[in-house]
């Protein structure tokens, strides 16, 4: 006797597709479509994009922003910022022989209360001295530090992200020894105040 085949229902054709929208900070635009059955499901999904996807601008490729879902409205899914990072393939090109890599770690906390875990990265044009490292990497902190207090979390971001914070540290260490390249190489958002 044969058996009854039940069929199978498909679960692309139940799911509804989303629009992501990047934060308002960061110009308020769409990256794309992401699926899901219920809206409630796309709370906490990150997504990634470039900076030069936003903005247009093929020279800004190597920057990549995380970014999560954290409000659904109708068919359009805005986000909020988690971090950027410098792509390792840019970063691999940037290092050369007979130079010196200065890197830190910051942890800085913004006026409005975000604690934000900061990495910039400096290249000299020759190999530098230990004493000449740890004054560039001083200046580094300072700036990173000094300018956190002095803005909010989105003007730090976009300060960051566009290349305003290393142009601030680049012109400041270059005093104390020659630098080919200087980059913020990632953000993190650590801790955000209770009323964001």
């Amino acid at each position: 006797m044969a058996r009854k085949v039940q069929r199978k229902l498909d679960k692309w054709k139940s799911k509804t597709w989303y629009n992501v929208e990047t934060p308002e900070f960061i110009s308020r635009t769409n990256i794309g479509v992401t699926p899901a059955e219920e809206p409630e499901q796309l709370i906490g999904r990150v997504v990634e994009t470039t900076v030069g996807e936003i903005a247009n601008d093929f020279t800004k490729h190597n920057t990549k922003l995380r970014l999560e879902i954290n409000d659904v409205n109708g068919d359009i899914a805005n986000t909020r910022f988690l971090g950027h990072e410098i792509t390792t393939d840019y970063l691999r090109s940037i290092v050369k022989r007979q130079t010196s890599r200065i890197d830190a770690n910051l942890d800085v906390k913004t006026k409005d209360g975000y604690v934000i875990r900061v990495k910039p990265i400096c290249f000299t044009v020759k190999r530098a001295r230990t004493s000449q490292i740890k004054g560039i990497r001083e200046v580094m902190a300072k700036i990173v530090l000094e300018r956190a207090a002095e803005l909010n979390f989105e003007q730090f971001i976009e300060e960051a992200i566009m290349g305003k914070l290393s142009a601030n540290i680049y012109r400041n260490a270059k005093s104390i020894y020659p630098l080919r390249r200087v980059e913020i190489r990632k953000t993190e958002v650590k801790t955000v105040p209770a009323k964001a």
